[in-house]
């Protein structure tokens, strides 16, 4: 009896210590590696990472260091449940002028060694350097943004878009945008920048105002300096997409729309200068009724597109050739894609991303 109860004993702590190994708490995170861009000196920065418990045991943050005494850490110190989620957060004092790279040391029951998060960028002084805030160039004027789009909008409705400018000249400057149409409105806040400072353009669309349903392009043009003219290096594309009020009856056998692209995007390999690069995209209807594109633009003067149906019984596919012309691409402004409006109801606007690029 004694042989056979130590064999049951070593037996149990076996299966003990295989299940210890089977059950075992894991951590992945979002992002490991950050680039902060420009900081202002002497304004302390949070950097925060999101992580998940990817194992079957809580897990649990024991410690996290800093490589310097500049950057404090907090972190999610209760235990995190399977599947659960945490956050790391380090604050960052940017008191030294320059580049710089910083660690945060992880340490936790998911690992036997540390794990180790960066996040890096550049403490300025100069307040005017708008170069990762404000990437859009218009001389020494700069924006966040190089289009305006208004989507998913319903008749009634007044949204806003925000344009954040910087005036990195050496006068004075007043925000202003030529060529509003009837339907749009502007507003800059301040009315004049003084050179090194920044503000805001609040763009309003009347949806009354609109010429039709569906979609509506024109182009609004940033003024420079007093006198500007328009043209293509001043120009901002704007889009409008005003949704369709759907019947009862249309809700209660709607047509539905499936596409042959995951996420609506179309992805195309870096192109020479010259080339003509073609792709097809597949339009299902699996719904109960008619499907129709009731309207349809393409937003870059370096696509093409070719629909051989606009309107798809139950169960028919269309299809959509799209058409690349690389040569075209150096002179696009803003996200080259194709802007559909159907019947719908719960894709009543598609949205189609293409990403295409030169050769380098």
């Amino acid at each position: 009896m004694n042989r056979i109860s130590h064999l049951i004993a070593m037996i149990a702590l076996v299966l003990t210590v295989c299940q210890g190994v089977q059950a075992q708490p894991g951590i992945a995170f979002r992002q490991e590696k950050q680039e902060v861009g420009y900081v202002l000196w002497r304004h302390p920065i949070t950097v925060n990472y999101t992580f998940t418990n990817t194992g079957d045991r809580p897990l649990v943050l024991s410690n996290v260091t800093t490589s310097c005494g500049c950057t404090t850490a907090e972190w999610t110190r209760e235990p995190i449940p399977a599947g659960g989620t945490g956050k790391v957060s380090a604050v960052f004092d940017a008191e030294a002028i320059g580049h710089f790279v910083k660690e945060v040391g992880v340490y936790c029951n998911a690992s036997p060694q540390p794990l180790y998060l960066e996040f890096s960028g550049e403490v300025t002084a100069d307040a005017r350097n708008y170069t990762f805030t404000h990437p859009i160039a218009f001389g020494a004027i700069r924006l966040d943004k190089d289009e305006i789009a208004f989507e998913d909008v319903n008749k009634g409705d007044r949204p806003r878009v925000e344009l954040l400018v910087a005036n990195t000249s050496g006068k004075n400057y007043t925000p202003v945008l030529m060529h509003l149409p009837p339907y749009l409105s502007a507003v800059a806040e301040p009315e004049v920048l003084a050179r090194g400072k920044n503000g805001k353009i609040t763009v309003t669309l009347d949806t009354d105002k609109l010429p039709k349903l569906g979609i509506t392009r024109t182009s609004v043009y940033l003024s420079r300096y007093p006198g500007d003219k328009v043209g293509t290096d001043n120009e901002l594309p704007v889009s409008v997409a005003l949704l369709a009020d759907f019947s009862s009856a249309e809700k209660d056998n709607p047509p539905v729309l499936e596409l042959s692209v995951a996420d609506a995007e179309l992805v195309f390999e870096p192109l020479e200068s010259r080339q003509k690069k073609s792709k097809t995209i597949l339009i299902r209807n699996t719904g109960r009724s008619d499907l129709a594109i009731q309207d349809m633009q393409v937003f870059s003067i370096a696509l093409g597109v070719k629909l051989n149906k606009r309107v798809l019984k139950p169960g028919e596919t269309a299809k959509m050739k799209v058409t690349v012309l690389a040569e075209n691409l150096p002179r696009i402004k803003g996200t080259p894609r194709i802007l559909m409006m159907t019947n719908d109801p719960q894709r009543p606007k598609v949205s189609i991303r293409v990403r295409a690029a030169l050769k380098q």
